[in-house]
């Protein structure tokens, strides 16, 4: 994948429990490339993170046409998968506006607020109380 001066770049940023994804979409043969390595390899070859990554793309029928150059920091890997599949759906709608429609029914543009709870005081967990004993 090589970036010239005049190839177009559209950028977006995805977002996942405590993953932030910075995606650049580039005009070239579909293929991935996150933090310097292939996406195959950085994903550790799951199929589900995998087609959650290309879903966008997917969608629009433009998985050979772009490359992704993702820059991704935080989280694990499940949430890097999301936070990068929203990055991409984000920077596709600046390519044509028509495509916001199809991504947005899709539910590639909405962010997930499931985040983990907090501890409470009192409580070992978040929820979890400690043990009752009666005497």
């Amino acid at each position: 994948m090589n970036l010239s001066s005049n190839s177009v770049v559209y950028w977006g940023t995805g977002r996942r429990k405590t993953s932030v994804a910075r995606v650049r979409v580039i005009p070239g043969s579909g293929e991935i490339t996150i933090n310097g390595r292939s996406g195959d390899n950085y994903l550790n070859y799951n199929p589900a993170y995998l087609v959650a990554v290309k879903a966008p793309l997917k969608t629009l029928g433009l998985s050979q046409e772009y490359d992704l150059l993702v820059n991704v920091r935080g989280g694990g890997l499940t949430g890097q998968a999301d936070a990068i599949k929203q990055g991409t759906a984000r920077a596709l709608c600046e390519l044509s506006l028509e495509n916001r429609k199809s991504l947005k029914a899709e539910g590639h543009l909405s962010r997930d607020p499931r985040a983990k709870e907090r501890r409470k005081y009192g409580l070992k967990k978040a929820r979890k109380a400690p043990q009752f004993s009666k005497r």
